[in-house]
């Protein structure tokens, strides 16, 4: 994965029925945000398995952030509270591959929350900027 300049590549894996639908409000609303961000829709965050984080940061992207509904308004009813399982699974394999925590995030983001979206973005972004590029990143020829 290469990116076209000095901008972190940041992969945000967001749930159907909060986070994406978060995200398209942020957009609607003409919020301001990094357009570093790849955005993937999943149908929920609980389907996002540790290695599709980790196959996300060890083939260049400079992070990774997990997006789902809030505690006890998923859609799949208890896909959030795996999530939440996961991340600690996540952040032992980041620790494994030598890869800093601070490359993974998980936020909870409903519908309603676009502000919540870009702000969570604009945070997430600022502090891969000062990490610098993944240890992993390959550079375009």
């Amino acid at each position: 994965m290469a990116s076209e300049g000095p901008e972190p590549i940041l992969i945000a894996f967001c749930c159907n029925w909060c986070s994406y639908a978060g995200a398209d409000l942020a957009g609607i609303s003409r919020l301001q945000y990094p357009s570093d961000v790849r955005i993937i829709r999943v149908m929920c965050s609980g389907m996002v398995h540790p290695n599709l984080v980790i196959d996300a940061l060890t083939k260049g992207a400079d992070g990774v952030l997990m997006c789902g509904c809030h505690p006890g308004d998923c859609h799949y009813l208890e896909g959030n509270v795996c999530a939440a399982n996961r991340k600690e699974a996540i952040e032992l394999m980041l620790e494994d591959f030598g890869i800093e925590p601070e490359r993974f995030r998980m936020e909870w983001v409903s519908a309603s929350e676009g502000p919540r979206f870009a702000e969570v973005v604009q945070e997430m972004s600022d502090a891969l900027r000062e990490l610098g590029p993944s240890p992993y990143k390959v550079e375009a020829a």
